[in-house]
């Protein structure tokens, strides 16, 4: 039938179509043998898709029938020329409406046989679901898609999905496409299989992937293109394999014994761990080197530049590369110069990242977690390296500070004047000298380092060390360094020997080295002064309750206070002596007794009256000052350091001379007083010590 149609037309056509009522012919000839074909169709599809009802017939009976009424419809529209058409408007009303029924029939006959496309689609897929064909049944599928799902851009789109059928149709290529995802998803859980057994301390994990390569990547290549969610096996791989493998020992093991699958046994303890018990970076990358290789057949390219794992590292890369970094790789900085040019961190690093670039699990332009680490490896290393050098210093420095050791032996005051190398001898704290040996190490580590462009910033470490020192050992040990003396002088020689080892290492290009000299030096006297000015009020308080006012006798009283200022000083000596540097001592010696001295002479100098009792006890009084003082000193000589020690004992003889010796010591101002005392000093002692008589009316005239 369709033949002869096919044979008709052409007879027609050939004889030209430049007649009206041949042309009305063949259309109507054509329409008759459409509206036909409809019934049939229609009948057919609403028995498929409508009623549901018993159908026997396949659509391939009537696909190539209306590919043939498709091209005869096609040509006969397009071979009817528009000036024949413009004739048969003005001359047939009829002959143009049946070229108009023509036309939107055709659009019906067009959405019948997609329709019957779609069915024999249909049948496709059971039939290579009955034999297992997924790669097949997955391009059967893509194929309905298109023709089922696709956006409306045409008439006959519109028209297909105004269907009755249309509705039906969709719902059926869903259920064929959730099938198909549940057909792959079960036979890839056959191929691969993933389990784990928790005990009450261990957790193992076992991944077994089978040996039929074939026909794993076929079915993991038809299930990745079925838009497979991979969310549970990546949650499996990151939270049982990954994650422990990074954080944890882990023993990993792949074993290739069996015929069938290849088996990857991971395990590892449930208990927390300590930081200590974490595996070194080699051996996590060794590790997930080991997992990549064991699933790297499932690997396949799925489209583009997509493989499963590019699929499975969207899902967990940027938790893993942080996890990598930030629980593993930091901690495999090196903290020392030896270990860091040893370190072969960033190749090893970069070498890894290369590996899974190349199993396309990242993309090596926009996942730069790794590259960015190796780029901040200097920083981070000298990060560390200052962290570790100043956690260790501050260990140091909260040691006790009475610990101490001789340094500078045998190094005299008149040595050390001429070399300023030299450090005179004296006692320092030992952790001191551990903060010293550790920035020695720094400076040897330099010393021994090849490359010296890291110096600079790395030797900045070492002001580091000694401003905290600075700022936090008189915090540390506050209280201590206010009421302990020898405390105090600690920490003042500790200053003074730090400031001496910066000196002695200027060359070595300590960063900012005169500062620190200065504010070590400044530190150290500043705290020394303060115990200094401590100590004097000490021995101010107890003077003052020193009163020699009574003109009859002073008592007891300023012996005992008296000899209790020359006990604290004592008590100074003990802690002192051998403590500070010789010179230092002596020095702040001298200062304590002036100021002593000095107060008692005040006094006296102050009375109006004194009588030969009181002069003789006062006398008394300067002879245990003058007996007691030289034993604070290593020397005892050095008691003429002390400023006022030479008018002190003037004084004593003073309060036991007669007006005839003061006369002759004065010596009309070329006496030895004159040396220390003033002439109203003088005057009022004469005043005070002798009656208003002529004589020393006579005497007080020549004293000007």
């Amino acid at each position: 039938m369709v033949a002869g149609l096919d044979e008709s037309v052409a007879k027609e056509l050939s004889a030209g179509l430049d007649t009206i009522e041949n042309t009305k012919a063949s259309v109507v000839r054509i329409l008759q043998q459409i509206r036909r074909f409809q019934e049939r169709i229609h009948k057919h599809i609403e028995d498929n898709y409508v009623d549901f009802m018993p159908n026997h017939t396949t659509s391939d009976m009537y696909i190539e029938e209306g590919e043939h009424l498709l091209r005869d419809t096609e040509h006969l529209l397009s071979n009817v020329s528009s000036d024949t058409r413009l004739d048969l408007n003005e001359a047939n009303a009829e002959l143009t409406q049946c070229m108009e029924e023509l036309r939107e029939i055709s659009l019906g006959l067009k959405v019948s046989h997609r329709i019957l496309k779609i069915d024999d689609l249909f049948q496709c897929v059971e039939d290579a679901n009955a034999t297992k064909d997924y790669l097949v049944v997955l391009d059967l599928l893509g194929k309905l898609k298109f023709l089922i799902c696709r956006e409306a851009t045409c008439e006959v789109d519109r028209i297909f999905q105004k269907c009755a059928c249309y509705d039906t149709i969709k719902i059926k290529y869903h259920i064929q496409a959730n099938i198909l995802q549940q057909n792959l998803q079960q036979k890839f859980e056959r191929l691969l299989q993933l389990s784990e057994k928790n005990f009450p301390t261990t957790k193992h994990v076992i991944i077994q992937v089978s040996k039929d390569v074939g026909q794993l990547q076929d079915i993991v290549m038809a299930l990745f293109q079925a838009r497979y969610n991979p969310l549970k096996i990546c949650d499996f791989l990151f939270e049982n394999c990954l994650m422990p493998m990074v954080v944890k020992p882990v023993s990993v093991e792949l074993l290739n014994d069996n015929e069938e699958y290849s088996q990857l046994n991971i395990s590892y303890s449930l208990k927390q761990l300590t930081k200590g018990l974490k595996p070194s970076y080699k051996e996590v990358f060794a590790n997930i080197n080991l997992l990549l290789d064991c699933l790297a057949n499932i690997n396949v390219n799925v489209y583009g530049e997509q493989h499963v794992f590019t699929i499975i590292g969207s899902q967990i890369k940027d938790r893993l590369l942080k996890l990598i970094v930030d629980e593993c790789l930091m901690d495999s900085v090196p903290a020392t110069m030896d270990e860091y040019h040893e370190s072969t961190l960033v190749q090893d690093v970069l070498r890894f990242e290369q590996t899974l670039v190349d199993n396309f699990f990242v993309h090596p332009e926009i996942d730069c977690t790794l590259t960015n680490f190796t780029k901040k490896f200097e920083q981070l290393f000298r990060n560390r390296f200052n962290k570790k050098v100043l956690e260790t210093a501050r260990e140091i420095m909260h040691k006790d500070l009475q610990d101490m050791t001789i340094v500078g032996e045998n190094n005299t005051a008149e040595e050390v004047a001429k070399n300023p190398f030299l450090f005179p001898q004296c006692m320092i704290s030992k952790s001191t000298l551990d903060l010293i040996k550790l920035m020695e190490r720094i400076l040897k580590q330099f010393d021994n380092s090849a490359e010296g462009e890291e110096e600079p910033e790395l030797l900045a470490v070492i002001p580091v060390i000694l401003n905290t020192y600075i700022n936090e050992v008189p915090k540390t040990h506050e209280k201590l360094l206010e009421s302990i003396p020898q405390q105090s002088v600690l920490f003042f020689n500790n200053c003074m020997f730090l400031a001496h080892w910066i000196a002695k290492n200027a060359d070595a290009c300590i960063p900012t080295h005169p500062a620190l000299v200065k504010t070590l030096q400044a530190t150290g006297t500043n705290i020394f002064k303060a115990q200094i000015v401590y100590q004097q009020k000490i021995l101010a308080r107890i003077l003052r309750e020193f009163d020699i006012s009574d003109p009859h006798s002073i008592g007891s009283r300023p012996f005992k206070l008296t000899r209790q200022c020359l006990r604290q000083l004592d008590v100074l000596k003990n802690v002192w002596h051998n403590v500070l540097p010789d010179s230092t001592y002596n020095q702040t010696f001298y200062d304590l007794l002036n100021d002593f001295c000095q107060d008692i002479m005040k006094r006296v100098l102050l009375l109006e009256d004194i009588s030969t009792t009181v002069a003789n006890e006062l006398s008394d009084l300067i002879e245990v000052i003058l007996n007691v003082s030289p034993a604070l000193f290593k020397e005892k000589h050095e008691v003429l350091c002390i400023p006022c020690w030479m008018k002190l004992q003037q004084l004593k003889m003073i309060l036991n001379a007669s007006l005839q010796e003061i006369s002759e010591q004065w010596c009309d101002g070329a006496g030895i007083l004159t040396a220390h005392y003033k002439a109203d000093e003088i005057r009022h002692l004469i005043r005070a010590l002798f009656q208003n008589t002529d004589r020393r009316a006579s005497v007080l005239a020549k004293i000007s």
